[in-house]
């Protein structure tokens, strides 16, 4: 595990991001960067020892961001739709830039990209590559996501041979461990008794439980490049949201609904070949049903 850096972790209020930095506080000096719309957001990062910084990276708002950091882990990211296509690619990709710039003396920066950039496959279970084309795609949750992503990395690039800075760009499969997770918001509905949407019929992923990113990210940031090292970030075993949400179902004895809503240009699964992820930092350490029973089980606690 990673200890005694100074460390800066961007989009430190999301459900990623949060959980990582919490962990990576223990051992290192950690600093937390985002909007902080809420400074209620900051209260659990203060208590353990964090240093909140409230920022907006479109505006190239880092005057009270130091330059020293060893590590920079920028995992911020702004959802929108369509008509704020300027203002994402502002904040996404152009603050990109400017944090890495901030940071450019550091040993390693890991850039969080996603399957968005993936351009769809017609088949459901391909595993895409790091090598598969990507820029031509669609999501429902966030429209300007496959552009504002194909930016990203682009600048992550450009960053690392300018700057000479070496940068591992991940791109995030489906993050789970929290309530706030993917396959936690399908929990939530099933026990609210609402229903959820998926693209297709089955859709597979294969999630990834944030006590392996947490351990991983010292494999992740040693591959670093000048030339940027490109790796899916997903887990080793494979299920559906079909599957997940049965086993929620099952288990609170309420009726779990999966609504089919096919997007234009939406890929009809997101499951990611994890075999360049496994060279860098060797298998995961998690089960995804025994972590997936786990989630639900804390997130129904309150009840029994």
């Amino acid at each position: 595990m990673i200890s005694g850096e100074k460390i800066l972790v961007t989009g430190v209020s999301g459900s990623v991001a949060r959980p990582l930095a919490l962990s990576l506080a223990a051992d290192n000096e950690v600093w937390g960067l985002a909007r902080f719309a809420d400074p209620t957001a900051r209260h659990d990062l203060d208590d353990a020892g964090i240093t909140t910084v409230a920022a907006d990276l479109g505006a190239g708002d880092l005057d009270d961001v130091p330059d020293d950091f060893t590590y920079l882990l920028h995992l911020a990211w702004t959802r929108a739709d369509l008509s704020q296509l300027d203002t994402s690619i502002r904040t996404n990709v152009e603050g990109a830039g400017l944090v890495l710039q901030r940071c450019r003396g550091a040993k390693a920066a890991l850039v969080m990209s996603g399957m968005g950039i993936y351009s769809p496959a017609p088949d459901p279970w391909h595993p895409y590559s790091e090598t598969d084309p990507i820029g031509r795609a669609a999501t429902a949750y966030a429209p300007t996501s496959p552009a504002s992503k194909l930016g990203l990395e682009a600048v992550a690039r450009f960053c690392a041979r300018a700057f000479d800075l070496p940068v591992t760009i991940t791109r995030l499969n489906t993050f789970m461990g929290v309530p706030a997770s993917f396959p936690g918001m399908h929990i939530s509905a099933v026990l609210a008794g609402q229903p959820m949407v998926a693209p297709w019929d089955p859709n597979p992923h294969n999630p990834i439980h944030f006590d392996d990113m947490a351990w991983q990210l010292e494999a992740l940031l040693d591959a670093a490049s000048t030339t940027a090292c490109i790796t899916n970030w997903c887990g080793d075993d494979v299920t559906t949201a079909q599957q997940w949400v049965q086993w929620a179902s099952a288990w609170s004895g309420r009726p779990g609904v999966l609504e089919v809503r096919e997007v234009p240009c939406s890929p009809p699964g997101a499951l990611a070949d994890a075999t360049r992820r496994r060279e860098l930092t060797g298998p995961c350490r998690t089960n995804f049903e025994e972590s997936f029973r786990s989630l639900y089980d804390s997130m129904t606690a309150g009840g029994r």
